[in-house]
C-alpha cells in the first residue's frame, strides 16, 4: 500500500465511525495489505482522534486467545489505542448510539504506577510498575461488515475497539494468582461466558508484558498512569439493546453494565 491508500483507509475507517455505516474489508479493498499497512492505518486513525481533542489513556491488547490467533493465522496477539471517550463507570448505561455490531467480554485492566520505558521490559519489572487491577467489560466493535475480519482488518480498524467498563475498586496484584482467578459472565443472571487467566496467553501478565515490550520498540512506551486491557478470559458474546452484563472475576471483584434499549431511544426521538 502507498501513503496515500493508508490516509485513504484511515478516512474510511473515521467515516463508518462517525456514520455507524459499515465498510467492505479492508483486505479485499487493498490487495496485498500486510501488517505494517494495517498498524500505519491505525496510527493515522489515532492521530485523527488526538487531533479531534480525544485523549490516548492506554492501550488494549487483542487476540490473546491462542484458538482466535490460529482462526486469523497469527502468531502473536494485536494492540489498539484507548481513548478518553471510550470510558464508562460500573453500573452506568451505555447510549446505543456509540456501538458498532457490539460484543463484550470480560478482562483484567492493569493501571500501571510507573513508566516502562526500559528496552525489553522483563516480568518483574511489569509486575514492579502495575499500580493496581480492576475487572473491566470490554466491548468491542468493528466498522467492518459483518464481522468479516482477519488481521489486518483488525488492526487498522484500531483492533477492533468499542468502548469500556472498569470495575471501582482497584486490588493490588500481591498475592493474587491472576492465571487461576476464574471469571463468569452474566446476562441477567444467566451464565453466558466462563473462562480463567490461563486463557489469556496463559497468564494475564503474559499479555501485559508483550505490549510493553512491543510499545518500547516502536518507541512509544507505555507511561504511569495508563491502563491496559489485558485480553479476554473466555468467549465474547453479542449484545442486543437493553441487555444487562455483569462480570466476576475471582480475586479481582465485580463489575457491570446495562445498554441502552431500543424503546430508549424511540422515546428521545419522539
Amino acid at each position: 500500500m502507498t501513503p496515500e491508500q493508508h490516509q485513504q483507509a484511515a478516512a474510511a475507517l473515521r467515516q463508518a465511525l462517525a456514520s455507524g455505516e459499515t465498510i467492505a474489508p479492508l483486505r479485499e479493498t487493498y490487495a496485498g495489505m500486510n501488517e505494517q499497512d494495517a498498524y500505519a492505518i491505525q496510527a493515522l486513525y489515532t492521530a485523527q482522534r488526538v487531533g479531534e481533542g480525544r485523549r490516548v489513556v492506554g492501550r488494549k491488547i487483542g487476540l490473546t486467545s491462542l484458538v482466535v490467533q490460529r482462526q486469523l493465522g497469527v502468531s502473536q496477539p494485536d494492540f489498539g489505542a484507548l481513548f478518553d471517550d471510550m470510558s464508562y463507570g460500573d453500573g452506568e448505561s451505555i447510549p446505543w448510539a456509540v456501538l458498532q455490531q457490539p460484543k463484550v467480554e470480560a478482562e483484567i485492566a492493569f493501571v500501571l504506577g510507573r513508566n516502562l520505558d526500559m528496552f525489553n521490559p522483563s516480568h518483574q519489572e511489569v509486575m514492579q510498575a502495575v499500580d493496581y487491577v480492576v475487572p473491566a467489560l470490554e466491548v468491542v466493535g468493528s466498522r467492518i461488515a459483518n464481522w468479516n475480519i482477519k488481521f489486518v482488518d483488525t488492526v487498522a480498524d484500531n483492533a477492533s475497539s468499542g468502548v469500556y467498563v472498569l470495575g471501582s475498586t482497584p486490588m493490588s496484584v500481591r498475592g493474587l494468582n491472576l492465571g487461576l482467578s476464574g471469571m463468569c459472565l452474566t446476562r441477567r443472571g444467566e451464565p453466558v461466558s466462563t473462562g480463567a487467566g490461563a486463557a489469556c496467553l496463559g497468564h494475564p501478565l503474559n499479555a501485559v508484558v508483550w505490549l510493553a515490550r512491543t510499545m518500547a520498540r516502536l518507541g512509544t512506551p507505555l507511561r504511569a498512569g495508563e491502563l491496559v486491557l489485558s485480553g479476554a478470559l473466555g468467549p465474547m458474546v453479542p449484545v442486543k439493546s437493553g441487555d444487562v452484563f455483569e462480570c466476576h472475576i475471582h480475586g479481582v471483584g465485580s463489575v457491570r453494565t446495562e445498554f441502552q434499549a431500543q424503546e430508549e431511544l424511540s422515546g428521545a426521538a419522539a
